[in-house]
């Protein structure tokens, strides 16, 4: 029997995203961050709406059209929240634009980077783009005139296109009105003008400007009436029924190139672009006048995320920082078994190196007493240090199976990439258990010593994934501790093979224990308050959706319990809620670093336990995925974990926002007397000192 929710305790959680990209986007609003930064920040809230309508708006509409009513915990259906997501996302779009014109562009024009317009250039710069446009973008165009014999076209996924509005005969005597002209996505959507001929340090010319320039030398003999630069976001959630195929793999390779083609979700013009065209291509692309978005400036602001790669100057972006090494790792060439055995090492990224986790694995590649090498791989990227290391051992003899997510949403092709190469070399690939997505961060290695085989482990709460380990916070935990190893080696063999799940001495599990020992260790600390004892739960992840944990977490306010969450994305939550949720604080830290760790803390009368897992507070990660949750044993790394994952995030009050019974967010201002910015200060104590060499790199 499905349970019950009261709707007016439960936030929306497309709403709460669109919240946490305002909170990204108040980043690009900052002045006292750097300004290179700022266009990053920028570039990243269009990236994070891509994938917003992409796959959350489109599955509302998909929800629509099968003519589903199901409502979540909020009790919105997709009807209701389409409608109330059409203000303020058309809102948020609107300040991005406003932001990128009248602040950005003026204020890097003032330090020498500036965006030509095509209504600007001088002769010198005209025969510039003329020369580039004959010699490196026409030669790639395919221009498609629109008449019975040539159809509208289809158009990929996020590309770049121009609607061309014509007038006159072509060579053939045909008079079409219209044409499209598809951008060739290996052309560079901001392109670099020497410095000579810009008339300043960094001077970049939009593809856009060069191609409405230029469009005529596509229909020669022909008047263009207009030319207006349009983008389509389709829905790029793959399908695979994978109770119905045969081979995961082979099915999803079938199924990738369609990504670039799903249904149209969102339209973005040119805010010049003529009401009939509009509405023209809404109609070719089966969308209604909710579903514009009209933009002034490029309709892509991702593609600016490049910016500042070219521009040298060091001074308008964030402060070199270099990871540091835990001491007992510091001297090169550190044999990592033998420290493990000496004690649990805690990794704390991107403050402290994500390198021994690659030595570890490099070593026990090569090292001729290790037997077996086991991993989970959900996104390691498409160049990996790691599963060349993988493979190396496969070839050298050792069993190495890898458990590989090939539904790891838009890191599929790269994974399956990698599950080919290691299956050439003899590795054992498996791609977890139907239905559930294999997210656990799990590596284990098998070694031959003194005494029989030996197990040593990784467990973490981030990917497998060097660029991210730089970007991301998580923390990793080497371990030889037997029973730790002996949960990890049970999962595996679950992943692998078939059986009844055991049970576990140290780990939870999703989709079998995780959710019923969260609720479990929050009711213990409502049982204790109720005892007149102290209690408190502090939990730190990406979201909190889960309706059961959420109510439990209410029960646990009404009997006393502090609660403290920090939720980097979007929460269901009410906190402060009078009669409900009086003892809930929820707050979400913003930075130069994306907060990824999963920590749980229970006061446990005061014993503290701390686990670290893979997994948030959602459905999915406590019912269709295979997540792994673990404490931390040792009492030094239990308060490092607790000092530097969350006692120090609670205080933090420059980077921090807090969230309102509402869903509405404010931000922390810095006190004067006691000013605590968590991630500059966790990167002073961890991190190294930069070296000339550091910051040439």
């Amino acid at each position: 029997m499905a349970k019950t929710y009261t709707a007016q305790n439960f936030l929306n959680r497309e709403l709460g995203l669109l919240e946490f990209n305002r909170r990204v986007l108040a980043q690009a609003e900052d002045p006292a961050v750097q300004l290179l930064e700022r266009l990053k920040y920028l570039c990243i809230v269009s990236s994070n709406l891509d994938e917003f309508f992409e796959i959350r708006v489109a599955g509302l509409k998909e929800q629509v059209k099968l003519g589903g009513i199901a409502a979540g915990a909020d009790g919105l259906e997709a009807t209701q929240i389409l409608k109330r997501l059409f203000d303020p996302t058309h809102q948020l779009i609107a300040r991005q634009y406003q932001l990128f014109n009248e602040e950005l562009v003026p204020a890097l024009a003032a330090q020498g980077i500036k965006f030509l317009r095509r209504t600007h250039w001088n002769p010198t710069q005209q025969a510039w783009v003329k020369d580039f446009f004959l010699r490196e973008v026409m030669p790639v165009l395919t221009p498609i005139g629109l008449d019975p014999a040539h159809p509208f076209p289809r158009v990929l996924n996020k590309s770049l296109n121009f609607a061309v509005e014509l007038q006159g005969k072509d060579a053939f005597g045909r008079n079409s009105a219209k044409a499209i002209v598809q951008a060739p996505r290996v052309l560079p959507r901001a392109i670099l003008m020497p410095p000579e001929i810009a008339g300043c340090p960094h001077g970049f010319v939009f593809l856009s400007s060069i191609l409405h320039a230029h469009v005529g030398e596509l229909f020669s003999g022909m008047e263009v009436k207009g030319c207006y630069q349009f983008r389509v976001t389709r829905n790029s959630d793959l399908f695979v029924d994978e109770e119905e195929v045969k081979n995961l793999r082979i099915s999803l390779q079938g199924e990738l190139p369609q990504r670039h083609f799903g249904d149209a979700v969102r339209l973005e013009v040119a805010d010049n672009c003529p009401p009939e065209l509009a509405d023209f291509l809404l109609q070719q692309f089966e969308l209604n006048s909710d579903d514009l978005y009209r933009v002034h400036g490029p309709v892509n602001l991702v593609r600016l995320m490049g910016i500042p790669d070219k521009v040298e100057r060091p001074d308008l972006k964030f402060p070199p920082f270099v990871p540091g090494m835990p001491p007992l790792l510091k001297k090169k060439g550190a044999d990592m078994f033998k420290v493990i055995r000496k004690g649990d090492v805690l990794l704390h990224h991107p403050y402290q190196s994500f390198r021994p986790v690659i030595d570890f694995i490099q070593q026990a590649a090569a090292d001729p007493d290790v037997v077996a090498i086991k991993q989970t791989v959900y996104r390691t990227g498409t160049d990996s240090e790691l599963m060349e290391a993988l493979i190396a051992a496969a070839k050298r003899g050792k069993e190495v199976t890898v458990v590989v997510e090939l539904l790891a949403r838009f890191d599929e092709e790269a994974n399956i990439t990698w599950a080919s190469r290691l299956e050439l070399v003899g590795a054992h690939v498996v791609y977890g258990v139907v239905g559930h997505k294999t997210h656990a961060k799990m590596l284990m290695v098998v070694r031959r010593e003194e005494g029989g085989l030996r197990r040593y482990v990784h467990l973490g709460t981030g990917n497998y994934h060097p660029r991210t380990a730089r970007l991301y916070t998580d923390f990793g935990l080497f371990t030889c501790d037997e029973d730790m190893c002996s949960d990890v080696n049970e999962i595996f063999v679950q992943l692998t093979g078939l059986g009844k799940a055991s049970k576990l001495k140290h780990l939870w599990q999703s989709p079998f224990t995780l959710h019923s020992k969260v609720l479990e260790s929050i009711r213990n600390e409502i049982a204790l308050a109720k005892e007149g004892k102290p209690a408190h739960v502090i939990a730190k992840m990406n979201a909190l959706l889960e309706p059961e944990t959420i109510n439990t977490l209410y029960e646990a306010s009404q009997a006393g319990v502090k609660v403290d969450l920090i939720v980097r994305g979007v929460c269901a939550l009410r906190p402060g809620v009078k009669g409900l949720s009086e003892n809930i604080q929820v707050r979400s830290i913003i930075g130069r670093f994306l907060e990824h760790t999963r920590i749980f803390y229970f006061r446990n009368g005061g014993k503290e336990d701390i686990y670290l897992a893979s997994a948030d507070w959602m459905d999915r990660n406590f019912f269709r995925r295979i997540e792994a949750c673990f404490p931390i044993l040792d009492k030094k790394l239990k308060k490092r974990v607790l000092d530097e994952g969350l006692n120090i995030y609670l205080k933090d009050n420059h980077q921090a926002w807090e969230m309102d019974c509402n869903g509405f967010w404010h931000r922390k201002k810095p006190n004067r007397s006691k000013s605590v910015n968590a991630q500059v200060e966790l990167a002073a104590l961890l991190g190294q000192t930069p070296t000339p060499s550091d910051e040439a790199a």
